[in-house]
């Protein structure tokens, strides 16, 4: 389009414009957002051809790596939240989960559905957040879509991003690796983020403000495996909590898993709080921490590596993995007793991620 052209068509106003069904449509106001919000946002030298797809290299060193693939698709409510919004989230969650293979996320694709009438000024502030957490990961946004629905078919804004990384050889990271004896090491203090939605949703106040703990972890594994390149298995545990990260790692590994109740760092205000829910922290979603299988002559050095690492500094051994047939998670409690960790057996807190 020549400049004298352009200077006909208004820019798209995002102080009070609404999405409608012609940003979706594929003409020349999908084309104008395109270009003047996400491409201005996300801008890099694979996304600025604009094509359907991304063609890349793999980096420099990546010879003989495995690469790896992960997609998640984000329907938070509310879209902002204390600490972060669905934005930044899409990028901290997907990030995470090709992180969780020990691999070096590279790129990210990511897929908008906008809901007709969403105001263009909430869309400008998530992808802003969007490109400022990408930009931060060092993970850029290299191709997308955007599909806009009509009024009351949606929720306002739905992103799914897709991560591509690639795991160096000799690392081999997997659920079905624990073995009787490795030790249950956490990143840090669990229920941050679902207790913060929580909170915001029912409009609950405490003495000290709980905030999302949403984070990019990949920098916190590279320092893991620096330290510990044989760690056995890592686990984000974002939906269902500690609770279900622990019992899908003792289901893939055929093993059981017992924790001490005084081993798990809680904020006490994400426990005052979860206590005034009804909820219990270990099946509250984290999306900022992690957790760790390794050998127990290693759990040391890689407590001592993620303490070091500012994501990791309240990190801890809060257990082992035990030979169980039956696959049991099991929890010693502060008061000397032991009780099931089990499945949920439905969605304690919906649309948290």
């Amino acid at each position: 389009m020549s400049a004298a052209k352009r200077d006909y068509i208004r820019p798209v106003d995002f102080r009070s414009g609404r999405v409608d069904m012609t940003h979706g449509g594929g003409g020349r106001a999908m084309a104008q957002l395109i270009e003047e919000l996400f491409l201005a946002a996300f801008d890099n030298e694979w996304l600025r051809p604009m094509n359907d797809q991304a063609v890349f290299a793999l980096p420099r060193g990546a010879d003989g790596g495995r690469m790896v693939m992960a997609t998640d698709s984000h329907v938070v409510s509310p879209l902002f939240f204390p600490g972060g919004d669905i934005g930044s989230l899409s990028v901290h969650g997907t990030v995470n989960d090709v992180a969780m293979s020990g691999a070096r996320p590279l790129y990210l694709a990511a897929s908008f559905i906008l809901e007709e009438g969403f105001p263009l000024a909430d869309l400008k502030r998530i992808v802003e957040s969007m490109a400022r957490a990408s930009r931060e990961a060092g993970v850029p946004v290299v191709t997308g879509d955007t599909k806009v629905v009509e009024q009351g078919s949606g929720d306002g804004v739905f992103i799914t991003t897709t991560g591509v990384g690639v795991v160096p050889d000799g690392v081999e990271i997997s659920g079905d690796r624990a073995r009787p004896g490795d030790q249950v090491l956490v990143s840090g203090t669990m229920g941050d983020h679902g207790v913060a939605i929580m909170s915001f949703r029912e409009n609950l106040e405490f003495e000290t403000s709980v905030r999302s703990d949403t984070a990019a972890l990949h920098r916190l594994v590279a320092a893991m495996l620096a330290a510990v390149p044989g760690i056995h298995c890592l686990r984000d545990p974002t939906r269902g909590g500690l609770a279900a990260t622990l019992n899908e790692l003792a289901r893939q590994s055929g093993v059981g898993i017992r924790i001490e109740e005084r081993a798990v760092p809680v904020r006490p205000e994400v426990s005052a709080a979860c206590e005034f829910l009804g909820l219990d922290p270990l099946y509250v979603a984290n999306e900022g921490k992690l957790v760790a299988v390794c050998a127990p002559e290693d759990a040391g050095r890689l407590l001592a590596a993620m303490r070091a690492h500012p994501l990791g500094r309240d990190a801890a051994i809060v257990g082992e993995v035990v030979a169980d047939p039956h696959c049991f998670v099991q929890m010693e409690t502060a008061f000397g007793g032991a009780r099931v960790v089990d499945w949920l057996s439905g969605e304690q807190l919906p649309r948290i991620c």
